[in-house]
């Protein structure tokens, strides 16, 4: 191989880097997409007062909590859970298989599962800056 093709073989490793990089980033986007679309179908049951969808969009482990603190059913117990109306998502960090929804007045945090993304707490405040936030709804 000649030095002139072994110089240009070289400067092409670091494009390649972060060309493959910015692939990467194009997978977080559809992830942080679909992120939204739980969290926003977690609002659109909340506001119609549809229990059961509530319920089917939590995590496991958070509907199991839900359960547990009021010894009923999710159905039964969701609404007693003081989570308020968040309104539309206006943005979502995803990291790794955890995301954050912010919406116009709550908080939900969003994990991914096989069968998609499930909100892992909601009705979510900051308590104060720097310090963890405060949850109507989580997981344990």
């Amino acid at each position: 191989m000649s030095r002139q093709r072994r110089r240009i073989t070289r400067g092409l490793v670091p494009v390649c880097a972060i060309l493959a990089g910015l692939a990467g980033c194009g997978g977080a986007g559809d992830r942080g997409s679909a992120a939204s679309a739980a969290a926003a179908g977690f609002e659109r049951s909340l506001a119609r007062g549809d229990q059961e969808a509530m319920c089917s969009a939590l995590a496991p482990e958070t509907l199991g909590e839900v359960e547990v603190a009021e010894k009923k059913t999710c159905a039964e117990a969701i609404d007693s859970q003081g989570v308020p109306a968040g309104g539309p998502v206006r943005d979502v960090d995803v990291y790794g298989r955890q995301a954050r929804a912010v919406l116009a007045a709550d908080t939900l945090f969003l994990s991914e599962f096989p069968d998609g993304w499930k909100v892992v707490a909601a009705g979510c405040r900051p308590d104060r800056p720097g310090r963890p936030y405060r949850c109507a709804v989580k997981g344990g």
